[in-house]
């Protein structure tokens, strides 16, 4: 997931029809009121925290595949809920996270640091960006343990964090092609992985994928180690039944969390026991499209 840090890009026809807009005066109070839940929600006030300010002397840059793909908000939120899914299927993952993490008591504040991480690794300076990278490789360092059957595990092994990196692109890039811009050139979803390479060799994953198809054989070539479990299950259990925020947010987080497993490859869905959307699949995608219309609508000039 990302915060709102990116620009949310999307050109005139991405954006909602002038008729179905709002008087004048009404849409500065709306487009106000959307973009600062959105800041409130990926950024803890109670920390001081502020959204990450946009710099071209980062790891990548306006012109980057990056930029834009980590831009939609939309398409990171559902390729975020997607990529948690997929990453929770290889036990030693799992394990990390069980073992060493206050997920079950803070899952939303789990997310919020994952969007923050992207954020600032995206649109950061370059010595803040790579500050953040040391810090995790060293957090990693200090995370080990032993599966329930007695394999040992470490979370600076290359393939474990090769794991997590393909899915995390897999699924941010998807959710960008489904929201977004379904007709994105090959080359360029190519150029996204190839820019992306240098967060996961800056963590220590190997291999990385430099290219759509490389990244689609790593899925396939890991996805013989992968478990679905009473732990698995428990961890898409929080993830999916999180309350919103606010009340209000419901309806929104619950179309947000179709659209996530909607995301999944249904090999996926089915080891996690989830439903597919099925017939619902149509309103799910159309639901989640008016709302990152919504939200570019919103962002649109910041």
């Amino acid at each position: 997931m990302s915060d709102h840090a990116g620009p949310i890009r999307g050109g005139p026809a991405l954006l909602p029809r002038a008729a179905a807009l709002p008087a004048p005066g009404l849409a500065g109070s709306l487009r106000a009121a959307i973009t600062a839940e959105v800041v409130g929600l990926f950024n803890d006030r109670s920390r001081g925290e502020a959204p990450v300010q946009r710099r071209p002397d980062g790891l990548f840059g306006p012109r980057s595949v990056a930029w834009r793909v980590h831009g939609d908000v939309a398409g990171m939120m559902v390729g975020g809920i997607a990529g948690l899914l997929l990453q929770m299927l290889h036990p030693a993952v799992l394990a990390g996270v069980w073992d060493h993490s206050n997920f079950r008591a803070d899952m939303h504040g789990r997310l919020r640091r994952t969007a923050r991480f992207i954020a600032t690794t995206t649109y950061g300076g370059r010595e803040e960006a790579e500050a953040l990278l040391a810090r995790i490789r060293r957090i990693h360092d200090q995370v080990r343990g032993t599966l329930p059957d007695g394999t040992p595990y470490a979370a600076n092994d290359p393939a474990l964090l090769a794991w997590v990196h393909v899915t995390e692109t897999t699924t941010f890039l998807q959710g960008y092609l489904r929201y977004a811009d379904p007709g994105m050139p090959r080359a360029e979803q190519d150029r996204y992985f190839a820019e992306m390479a240098r967060i996961g060799t800056a963590l220590g994953a190997d291999p990385v994928p430099r290219s759509r198809a490389e990244a689609e054989a790593l899925l396939a070539a890991t996805r013989p180690l992968l478990r679905a479990d009473a732990r698995s299950r428990e961890v898409a259990r929080l993830v999916l039944s999180q309350p919103a925020p606010k009340p209000l947010a419901e309806p929104l987080q619950r179309l947000t969390m179709q659209a996530g497993i909607d995301l999944l490859p249904g090999w996926a869905a089915r080891m996690h026991g989830l439903a597919n959307p099925g017939i619902g699949r149509p309103l799910v995608r159309a639901g989640t499209f008016g709302v990152a219309q919504t939200l570019r609508w919103a962002f649109a000039g910041r």
